[in-house]
Parts: C-alpha cells; structure tokens; sequence
C-alpha cells in the first residue's frame, strides 16, 4: 500500500478480517552452502527459499524504500531539502540498507514528464533532467556503493493506486512495455536486480460481484497470479537475469465479504493489501525462466489500520501463525524466497514496538533470514513515518534500533561525508593511491548498443595486453564537451569535465594479463565514441 503522504498521495482504506490462530515453529536459520557479505557477485537468483548470488552464496536483501517517484512530484521526495541526494544514499548505506526500493508511476516513464519538488541550489546536477535521467543517478550512485536496486510499479498514474494492474487509462500492454522498456535500459547493470511487478493488488465490489484482484480465480481481468505471469515472462524474455517480485492479494475471492448478510459461512479470511499470499502454494507464478521468482508480501502495524489480531489476547503470540499462513508457508517448505517488500509504523502505539520486534525476530537472523525493505526512508509517509526524520538529515533512532541487527550493509561503501545523527561528521573515506601503471599495453574496443533523443547507452571494452596484471585497474577516455554520463555499470564510473574514468569495483580489482573488461555505460547529448582512452594511464 502507498502511505498517505504529506505531499500528495491517496489515503487508501483497508478492507480486513481476523485471520485463525495457528501452531508455528521459528524460521529456519540453517546455514546455507555458502554465505556472502553485502549483496553478492553479479546478477542474482533463487534456490528453493534462499536468494543467491552469480557465485551460488546466499545474499540477504536488507532494504529500504525511498518513493516519490510515483506522486505528482515524479522523482524522489527530499530533494527539496538541505541534505544533498548523495548524502541521503550514504546514510542509507552506512545504517546498513543494502537495497533500494524504488516505487514509480507509469506517467513519470512518459516522454516530457518533468521531475518537480528539487532544491536547485543543493542539488545542481539535477537540473533539468526528466524523471528516468534522475533514476539513472540514483542507481549509478547506488551501485557504486555497493547497493542493489529493486524497481517497483507502484500505481499506474500518480493520482493513486489500483486494485488490478491497469485501469481504464493504463492498459496491461502499457504496463507490460513500460516493463520492457526499463528491463531494456539497465540490461547489464547489475546494480538494478528486479521487477516488482504491481504495488498491492487488492479486493474491490462486495462478493459474488467482485471486481478487484483475485489470485486463482481463472478470470484473466482479475487473476493477479496469470497477470504476474504474463508480465514476468515478457520481461524475462528481455532481461533473463532478473529477479521477478510478485505480491499477494487482499482477499483471494478478489472481493470484500458481505459482513452484513449474517452469514459468516461466506466471510471470507483476508489480509492486507499486497500481503496475501495465502492461495500461491495452490496455484504457484510459473516462469518461463527457473529461479527467478520471488514471493514479496507486505506487513503493516496499528498505525496504518488495526486488524482484530492486534487485539487478540493472545497477542503478540498470535502473529507467527498469522504470517505462517499469509505468506511464511512459502519460505518455510522451501517453496520460495520471501522478500517482506513493505512493512512499517510510526512506533506511536506500545504494540506496535512489540509488533515491529516479532516480525524482525520472525524472519530470522544473519544472512539466511528472509530478506526485506523497510517502508521507508521518507519521514512524509503520513502512516508510517520514516527511518529518516523531518530534515532529512538525522534518523529515528528508536526504529533503527529495532532494524539494525538485522541489517547487512553493502559492500563497497564509501561515499561523501553526510552529518550523522548525533551531528557527529561521518569520516571520510581514506585517499586511494594512484593505480599501478601497465606493464605493456592495451587495446580498446567500443560498441554502441542503442541511441535515443538525446542519450545513448555504449560499451567500452579494455584489454591488457601487457605481461603482468593491472591491479587495481581504472579505464579512462575522452567525450566531446556537452555529453554527460547517466550511468555505468562493471565498474564504478565517474565524469570530471570531459574525462570519463572507469574504476574497478571490489569485486573485480584485477584485470589480468590477456584478460579484458567491458565497461557499460548510457549518457546524455549526442552519441559519441569514447577517445583517448587509457588503461592506468597507458594509452591504448
């Protein structure tokens, strides 16, 4: 569900009943085959309930939200504040938030959409750049940190979400190419990890004549599960490499119960929106491609809408078999992984501490619990309020609490200084002393991949053909004055005028003799091939 904001947004109402107190037992925690730190090695996939890396260890999603991008402002909120957008991604990152949950609206992906509600003069380099060129930035940034990036369609337009995945305005072909379209954009930006396909799908009209969204029901209107097919294998089709987030329903039936017909017999057992989860067992997600799917389920406390489990005498020992039966059964048979993709509260009722601290204790620790991000960054979400304070700037220290050990930091950290909670300056990354030079030399190759009105995405690849390995290696080249860089991937790459530098990344720091690395990269202006490129300063 999108939280009510204090700057535009929808206040959604919850159609909600009980649900039955069940036996649980603890998620498991046993180690896996292999463990990893941060998010992994290269693009990632699934084995039975575990979510791991290119190399096959275990990766941890341990995130957050930061939205915006789907109101009418269509990009980031708190760019409007003191505290620089890069800033904000190192607190992130430095709390110990390894993904990013990015939630946007069809209509900020549309040609001409303009990017509102930014403080120029703290954030220069966003200056007249649409929505998807800002995305391209914050994911850039992201990925240089060590972050993975989780896109998620939050709400067809920005005037509010829907139960089904299209409306009468946006059509499912609209949702489905606008998929493809971003699939497309980051192939081979391995910061950018996954689709998560539609925001809480959920129940509307009152049963027999339900008109929301159903899971199982057959109807192809209202099937959420055939829906998430259907999009799923058309972005696999495109990107095979990622990972396909799917939520859950409201209420199965796709309809609200009668509460008033006296007949509890047809009353049925939902949950939230998005968060049920209850009927995937019997009617699975079938992908065309294996081990991409990821069961997403969201969870909320009393302050976005108290559910009569809340109340239950047995609370808070009620909730296990409560998240058991909605969406835990997936993980615990080792159907699926769970990635919990919202869940939050303002902590302004004593339950909602308790809630918060059973829920983390739920998912399990260490690498092998299930992975999740946390709604939200934003202090402007009206129900739940955010990590981050009203500044921007300084953080909810009791919430984070809560959340930190739990947390798995990225790797390949780093980043500007940013002012810390207690106001105490973060410290600044140690200099670096320059690269080694290459023994011998290099050659270089370019490719341009794809062109567009005013940008274009190239590769660059650098071959050491020298005898001894560079290590760590930096590629740089040349680009005519007015072409700017959007984003890269395979390395972490910066602009400084004209200069184009392509440093390694952590996990890849040496460069072979005879071995080559291709550099991606998509940028702004007139297409270009890169010049004078060098590898460590030897001229290729």
């Amino acid at each position: 569900m999108h939280r009510r904001t204090v700057l535009g947004g929808a206040l959604t109402a919850l159609a909600t009943a009980a649900a039955g107190v069940l036996v649980a037992a603890a998620v498991s925690t046993a180690p896996a085959a292999a463990a990893a730190g941060g998010t992994g090695t290269g693009y990632l996939h699934t084995s039975g309930n575990k979510i791991v890396d290119s190399t096959g260890a275990t990766v941890r999603l341990t995130g957050i939200n930061w939205f915006g991008m789907e109101t009418d402002n269509k990009t980031f909120h708190g760019l409007w504040s003191s505290n620089p957008w890069r800033s904000q991604l190192d607190t992130m990152a430095r709390l110990g938030y390894n993904t990013l949950r990015i939630p946007y609206s069809n209509d900020a992906l549309k040609s001409g959409a303009t990017a509102t509600g930014i403080n120029d003069f703290v954030n220069p380099d966003l200056i007249g750049l649409s929505p998807l060129q800002i995305l391209d930035k914050v994911i850039d940034y992201a990925g240089s940190k060590g972050m993975r990036v989780i896109l998620d369609r939050h709400r067809p337009t920005s005037a509010g979400q829907s139960p089904l995945w299209y409306t009468s305005t946006v059509s499912e072909a609209t949702w489905i190419n606008d998929w493809k379209m971003l699939a497309q954009r980051y192939a081979g930006n391995t910061t950018v990890i996954g689709a998560d396909l539609h925001n809480e799908p959920h129940a509307e009209g009152t049963n027999p004549a339900a008109t929301g969204a159903c899971w199982g029901c057959g109807d192809t209107a209202r099937d959420w599960r055939l829906a998430a097919e259907r999009a799923g294998n058309a972005i696999l089709g495109v990107q095979p490499n990622w990972l396909i987030f799917v939520e859950g329903v409201s209420c199965p039936s796709g309809g609200l119960s009668n509460v008033w017909d006296n007949d509890p017999s047809n009353d049925e057992d939902c949950g939230w929106w998005g968060g049920n989860l209850s009927k995937a067992g019997q009617f699975p997600v079938r992908l065309n491609v294996a081990n991409r799917l990821v069961y997403s389920p969201h969870e909320y406390a009393t302050s976005v809408y108290r559910q009569a489990w809340f109340d239950d005498p047995s609370y808070p020992a009620n909730m296990p078999a409560i998240w058991d039966k909605y969406w835990g059964y997936l993980y615990k048979q080792n159907i699926a992984p769970i990635m919990m993709g919202e869940f939050g509260t303002t902590l302004q009722d004593p339950k909602d501490k308790i809630w918060l601290q059973n829920l983390m204790a739920y998912t399990g620790t260490g690498v092998n619990g299930m992975s999740f991000t946390y709604w939200s960054w934003n202090p402007n979400s009206g129900d739940t309020g955010g990590i981050a304070n009203d500044d921007w700037t300084t953080i909810n220290q009791p919430k984070q609490d809560i959340l930190t050990p739990y947390l798995i930091p990225p790797t390949g950290g780093g980043g500007t200084t940013s002012p810390s909670p207690t106001g105490t300056p973060n410290t600044s990354p140690a200099p670096t002393t320059p690269p080694p030079p290459v023994t011998g030399g290099c050659t270089a190759t370019y490719k341009q991949i794809n062109s567009w009105a005013g940008g274009f995405q190239g590769e660059l690849t650098v071959k050491n053909t020298g005898t001894a390995a560079v290590n760590p290696w930096s590629a740089t080249w040349t680009w005519p004055s007015g072409v700017t860089l959007a984003s890269g991937w395979n390395a972490t790459v910066t602009q400084s005028g004209t200069t184009v530098t392509a440093a390694a990344p952590a996990w890849a720091s040496s460069l072979a003799p005879g071995a080559s690395v291709t550099v991606g990269f998509t940028a702004n202006g007139t297409a270009a091939t890169p010049g004078s490129v060098k590898l460590n300063g030897t001229a290729c």
